[in-house]
């Protein structure tokens, strides 16, 4: 018991999971909440997906697949990466996981060493850090500003690395801020990195739902760097928990033992439905959905600029606005509160992201619908007097 106290004291708290069960249960006492806190897209799966599902749970798919998952989603996710993101990706050195999570905690499992020092920007996700801190590594989080969107440089990289560093784990979209890292700062920090003997774990989540320029994987510039990625963003399959990983040949073998042994395999319908998101009249669909994501973010950023919330850096990625509420208060935690009880609408305090912008940001989704988001903004100008 000592030893599972001393881990339970390191995990970072997750401010949004509260706000999520505050939302509901002010719901389930029959208020009309608007949720633009938890990230999870008001689209479901495709019904051709559903089908699919369906035809393989009839057909009695239901079994254990191959720990690095069934061989023609493998295929399937690398001709994708060759053909929306560039990369020219072996479906060998692809591996199907329980959800972008499960990539994660292999590559941490398979990287990180205990007293590892892993460099991270602030903001970041939170969840991200305790995966470091369940393989036995220390998170070092490099407060990161506007003038480089939030995002881990190549600077910060020769500033912060010690003598325990072993790598860096970045997001590119980005959870909190939806920006992305340009492709030259990111050439420049995968150099830094590699300088120094370390590795990359890149987070690719949400490369799929970029808005400006044609999105372009990280292994466009380093092929021996690790991807984690999902079908829960993107592809709206939030729950049924796939994901995928890809690695450097030599990490393979050791990733799908490790697999084997913490999961068995991936959900074996999910693997046999996903392969039905990458057929061309799908895959349309899903790039209208991102449009309409686009819409909406379109939509808020001069909504917010109006009621006094700044958004420093513009997100082209994602679906998240990573806004600055200094004009209204010092205090994220309470204004998230506040926001929520009073005008029923949930967003999340900058302190679930890290210290450096705790106090005074807020982070908005707007996965949900352009009708809801309206009725959002109309209850956030009664509530801030706009």
């Amino acid at each position: 018991m000592p030893r599972l106290a001393a881990r339970t004291d390191h995990t970072v708290p997750f401010y949004a999971v509260e706000v999520f069960k505050q939302a509901q249960a002010l719901a389930a006492q029959g208020h009309d909440v608007i949720s633009l806190g938890i990230g999870e897209p008001d689209f479901t799966a495709p019904p051709q997906v559903l089908e699919t599902l369906n035809r393989a749970a009839g057909a009695g798919l239901g079994g254990y697949t191959p720990p690095a998952g069934i061989p023609a989603l493998r295929e399937a996710i690398a001709h994708y990466y060759g053909q929306q993101f560039q990369a020219q990706v072996d479906p060998a050195r692809v591996l199907i996981t329980s959800g972008a999570s499960g990539a994660l905690l292999l590559a941490a499992m398979a990287m990180i060493n205990p007293g590892d020092e892993i460099l991270m920007p602030d903001p970041s996700y939170p969840a991200n850090r305790n995966f470091i801190t369940a393989a036995g590594g220390v998170t070092r989080l490099v407060p990161c500003t506007a003038r480089n969107r939030y995002q881990l440089s190549a600077q910060d990289v020769a500033e912060h690395w010690g003598p325990a560093t072993r790598g860096v784990l970045i997001a590119s979209p980005s959870n909190p801020t939806g920006t992305t890292i340009e492709r030259e700062a990111l050439r420049a920090l995968i150099a830094e990195v590699r300088q120094r003997g370390g590795f990359v774990i890149m987070d690719e989540i949400y490369l799929g739902l970029t808005y400006e320029d044609p999105p372009l994987s990280a292994l466009t510039l380093d092929d021996d760097i690790v991807v984690i990625n999902s079908f829960s963003k993107y592809f709206h399959m939030t729950g049924w928990r796939l994901g995928w990983l890809i690695a450097p040949p030599p990490m393979m073998p050791a990733l799908e033992r490790l697999a084997a042994s913490l999961a068995i395999c991936a959900p074996s319908l999910a693997q046999h439905a996903a392969l039905t998101c990458f057929a061309p009249e799908v895959m349309r669909t899903y790039d209208l959905r991102r449009l309409s994501f686009k819409e909406r973010r379109d939509y808020l950023l001069p909504e917010f600029a109006r009621l006094g919330l700044e958004v420093p850096v513009a997100p082209d990625g994602a679906f998240y606005i990573f806004a600055d509420i200094s004009a209204h208060s010092r205090d994220s935690t309470d204004f998230a509160r506040r926001l929520l009880n009073e005008a029923l609408v949930a967003a999340v305090p900058g302190v679930d992201f890290g210290h450096a912008h705790a106090d005074h940001t807020l982070r908005f989704s707007y996965a949900t619908g352009l009708d809801r988001l309206r009725e959002a903004v109309a209850r956030m100008e009664r509530f801030l007097g706009a």
